[in-house]
């Protein structure tokens, strides 16, 4: 298979895993679980970012790598509005405190609003598929 239909083939691979991640977070509101929705929220952003950056043959180990590599190479050059990275910068900082931080309390309130900026996120990279022609309505 030549490398940039693997790198589609991958790239796709993880933006169909961004959309299940935000797929189970409505059942996790209802069970009232904030903490896993402000974590299944944010991962599904996370496979948004390395599902685009798959298309350039780049990956990180590294969080903090991923997320510097698609605000250098999508944001900054204005392929995404700005307003995505205050997405990231929030959907990271709530996630880290609720999985790391023992005391810290995820509210409704900020669960909903961390699936509603995930799935904004979302959607924003698959209409760049489809506007790109990687994916088919």
């Amino acid at each position: 298979m030549p490398e940039e239909e693997q790198r589609r083939q991958i790239a796709l691979l993880r933006l169909s895993r961004a959309k299940e991640q935000l797929s189970y977070i409505p059942g996790i509101l209802e069970l009232g679980d904030y903490k896993t929705v402000a974590n299944r929220s944010y991962y599904s952003v996370f496979y948004a970012m390395r599902a685009v950056l798959a298309l350039d043959g780049v990956d990180s180990k590294k969080h903090s790598g991923i997320i510097s590599e698609f605000r250098r190479r999508y944001i900054k050059t204005g392929v995404f509005p700005e307003e995505l990275s205050d997405i990231i910068g929030e959907l990271f900082s709530v996630r880290s405190g609720s999985d790391y931080d023992d005391f810290y309390v995820v509210s409704r309130e900020k669960a909903e609003l961390q699936h509603q900026n995930a799935a904004v996120f979302v959607e924003a990279v698959s209409r760049f598929f489809y506007q790109n022609g990687l994916l088919s309505e």
